[in-house]
């Protein structure tokens, strides 16, 4: 199914009759992928190699107890918050194929802007970060063989992409993933398992380890602070409806199975290689754990390539919305392979992608960067936002104190938003003395 060219006005009687939004259809697919394709896009977004980083980012600040409350705490509540919003999809009769468009409905113009500016920035913020990864793995490769230095990480982020834009202009649309999202899975469990067996015999060989928590008390506050943010990083996207709105009916009633095999199944490869990274080498645990394990050069080597091409894929997901909105704006419909389609997205998808390629390649660690814009927006589109509207669109079905719980966890999350957001500040400022820009770290 495609919906094509024309714009429905929406406005809901019951919340705010007095508010009226244009919202485009898409020119993208929608409706046409089984709850398990889309709870294995789901659980790419968690086993990405991102996960590669947890022991060092969640762990080490946090220890054994706080890194593993945290993130059973962290799956529960996420499992949740996005099941808030998902039940909110078919809300006023009508499907909210992407976050601004919910919010819109539900609250009118401004929040409809706000939301759009957040989640946007919040997606770029995530692909830059993917761009770095595959970087990262690809300089990672190199060092195994060579120690000349002659290439440096921005040669390796130029390189990244170039093939993130490659496979942008190749794959139209998030449903268009199909067998990709299988050679994705191939990919993390390589890296996965390499990590983990490399890890547990390193872990086998050595008879002490600390797990002390590094720092003084300021700087214990302050990396506490930030682990409890990348708590949130870790699950949620800030793209729920656009990821649902591929899924077949009953919407709702798909959407849940699939939150449900991503929040118990898909997430036992990401918690075993994030506890035995941490296990194995403690307080000394890198933020890419590939750096800390020891074994042959060849299973390295394969471990990293496959973190790279994972990267490559995974970023078309998180950038699916940008492109959507590109492809919907400037009308592109018909086959992909149509010259003015495929001149289209070398332009818009390549263009984007240049743009963010040459940020990453400029701020390497933008990480620091990263966390502010988690707090300032994955926060506040994860947690706060999904409370609230729920709250607005069931207020006359909520008893009292289901109310009071939805305002405590608006309160409770702003104040953490804003905590990350003055720990990431601090992060940034540091890290600006240390590094230059185009920085071979």
């Amino acid at each position: 199914m495609k919906d094509t060219g024309a714009k429905n006005r929406t406005g809901d009687v019951s919340v705010g009759e007095h508010f009226d939004i244009e919202v485009p259809d898409t020119a993208h697919q929608i409706s046409s992928d089984s709850w398990f394709q889309v709870a294995f896009v789901l659980t790419t977004g968690i086993n990405n190699a991102y996960v590669l980083g947890y022991s060092g980012t969640v762990m080490v600040p946090l220890g054994w107890v706080g890194g593993v409350v945290g993130l059973v705490l962290a799956t529960a509540i996420s499992l949740y918050a996005n099941a808030l919003v998902a039940k909110l999809h078919e809300f006023g009769g009508k499907r909210h194929i992407r976050y601004r468009d919910l919010a819109g409905f539900i609250y009118g113009r401004k929040a409809y802007c706000l939301t759009w500016g957040l989640q946007y920035v919040n997606l770029f913020m995530i692909n830059c970060g993917f761009i770095i990864l595959a970087g990262s793995a690809l300089k990672a490769v190199y060092v195994l063989f060579r120690d000349d230095h002659a290439m440096k990480l921005p040669h390796f982020i130029a390189i990244a992409g170039l093939f993130c834009a490659v496979f942008a202009i190749g794959v139209p649309h998030l449903s268009a993933l199909g067998i990709w999202l299988v050679v994705s899975t191939i990919f993390s469990l390589i890296f996965i398992v390499v990590a983990v067996v490399l890890a547990v015999k390193d872990g086998v060989k050595t008879h002490s380890r600390d797990y002390e928590i590094q720092g003084s008390p300021l700087s214990k506050l302050f990396t506490i602070t930030a682990a409890a943010a990348n708590l949130i990083f870790v699950f949620n996207t800030g793209m729920l409806p656009e990821i649902q709105a591929t899924v077949r009916q009953p919407v709702v009633k798909n959407m849940m199975k699939a939150l449900y095999f991503q929040f118990t199944i898909g997430v036992l490869p990401m918690l075993a290689v994030t506890f035995i990274g941490y296990w194995a080498y403690g307080s000394s645990t890198s933020t890419y754990l590939l750096n800390n394990v020891t074994g042959p050069l060849w299973v390295k080597a394969l471990a990293n390539i496959s973190a790279f091409l994972q990267s490559v894929i995974c970023l078309h997901i998180f950038a699916s919305p940008t492109y959507e909105y590109m492809d919907t704006k400037f009308g592109v419909t018909g086959s992909t392979l149509a010259l003015k389609n495929l001149t289209f997205r070398i332009m818009a998808r390549g263009g984007y992608l240049a743009v963010s390629t040459l940020l990453s390649a400029l701020l390497p660690f933008l990480g620091d960067f990263m966390s502010f814009t988690g707090a300032v927006s994955t926060i506040p589109l994860t947690f706060i936002l999904a409370n609230h509207m729920y709250y607005k669109a069931k207020d006359n079905k909520l008893n009292p104190m289901q109310k009071l719980w939805h305002w405590v966890n608006v309160v409770f999350f702003s104040l953490m938003s804003v905590a990350a957001a003055i720990a990431a500040v601090r992060l940034i400022s540091v890290d600006s003395k240390n590094f230059h820009v185009f920085a071979d770290l």
